[in-house]
């Protein structure tokens, strides 16, 4: 990852994807964008202009939108400003400037998860069904396994009184219920049915959805876990800039330090307490299953999902761009204030802003 350009795994060119071995490479690179909170793949819009659906939208530093054309290992990332984009296709030019207007409404979006994604596209009518580039891959819901047991293990145990069976995701319940090998477990199935108001037959689409939801849970969750520490072991290296003579005399350094360690804590931490808030109404909704209660605990997890997706990418690429930059920590007074006012601060308020208005909603 350059100066302000963002490297969000191991995955190298979309033209390297295409050298041999073609398929891993592809889907590596493919595999990148589904499970990243700053990166949107073109392909999985409906775009007309040629070239565009090998692109991505990604987020940078300052948490600007930018279409990245290429990536090079070296060469780097190949970033262009939306409204640049004409340029590189004047042959299509009616086209692009359709294009454009699609990518300006979704570049405005804060997040690029692909939670996030399906809600903007959808407010665009773009059918977000069916198309993989916007659902985790399968090597992040492995991932995630051990974060969806807490939503899977309250279902077993009001099924089959137990958790013991071995599940390793939704789709494994899904098939254990479609055909239930207990007696007790059909009789509770069709308990669970009434209490939802659904039929016997609903009982899988149920459990696609309620997989779903929470599968979102996990994934940002997982995001969550990963993205505090580093925001913690950030504010103590930049808490290491005060000791510096120079930094002591200038009270508005001083100052600017102050407020941004503050926010930072205390957006992790209130990010931090609404992940307790979901947990404690998935617990309410097992305590008393029904429509109702189901609905409600959907409702309020997928009207947080912009704002969590918009926070959490928000750290994510600015932790990101601190570790490749500081690989090894260190760095001198000078040079670490000067990180801090060029990458940190800028879109930092957005960040603040985004958390203190989930603040605001209800839980």
């Amino acid at each position: 990852m350059g100066d302000g350009r963002l490297d969000g795994g191991t995955s190298d060119t979309a033209a390297d994807a295409k050298s041999t071995p073609d398929t891993e490479k592809r889907k590596a690179w493919d595999d990148e964008a589904r499970d990243s909170l700053h990166i949107l793949p073109l392909s999985a819009i409906p775009l007309e202009t040629p070239g565009l659906q090998h692109a991505r939208l990604i987020k940078n530093v300052r948490l600007q939108t930018v279409v990245e054309m290429f990536r090079d290992a070296q060469a780097g990332s190949g970033q262009v400003s939306p409204r640049h984009i004409p340029s590189y296709f004047e042959s299509y030019k009616d086209e692009v400037e359709r294009d454009l207007v699609k990518l300006e409404k979704i570049g405005a979006a804060s997040s690029f998860d692909v939670y996030s994604s399906r809600i903007e596209l959808r407010r665009l009518n773009i059918d977000v069904n069916n198309v993989e580039s916007l659902t985790l891959s399968d090597r992040k819901k492995a991932e995630l396994t051990s974060y969806m047991r807490v939503f899977t293990r309250p279902l077993m145990e009001y099924v089959y009184g137990t958790e013991e069976l071995q599940v390793a995701d939704v789709t494994d319940i899904i098939q254990l219920f479609a055909n239930p090998n207990r007696d007790e477990a059909l009789r509770n199935l069709r308990m669970m049915a009434d209490r939802l108001d659904i039929g016997l037959n609903d009982i899988p689409k149920f459990l696609e959805e309620y997989g779903d939801i929470f599968l979102s849970l996990a994934y940002f969750r997982k995001c969550l876990d990963e993205i505090v520490p580093e925001v913690q072991r950030f504010v103590s290296w930049m808490e290491e800039i005060r000791s510096s003579a120079e930094v002591k005399r200038d009270s508005r350094q001083m100052r600017m330090l102050d407020e941004i360690a503050r926010d930072l804590t205390d957006i992790a931490t209130s990010i931090t307490g609404r992940f307790e808030s979901f947990d404690n109404r998935s617990k309410d909704f097992w305590s008393d299953i029904n429509a109702d209660t189901f609905r409600s605990i959907r409702e309020l997890i997928s009207s947080h999902h912009v704002t969590i997706g918009g926070v959490l990418c928000g750290l994510a690429v600015k932790m990101n761009l601190w570790k490749h930059r500081f690989a090894r920590g260190g760095g001198g007074p000078n040079r670490r204030m000067e990180f801090v006012k060029s990458e940190i601060l800028p879109g930092l308020s957005h960040i603040k802003a985004l958390e203190q208005s989930a603040r605001t909603g209800h839980m």
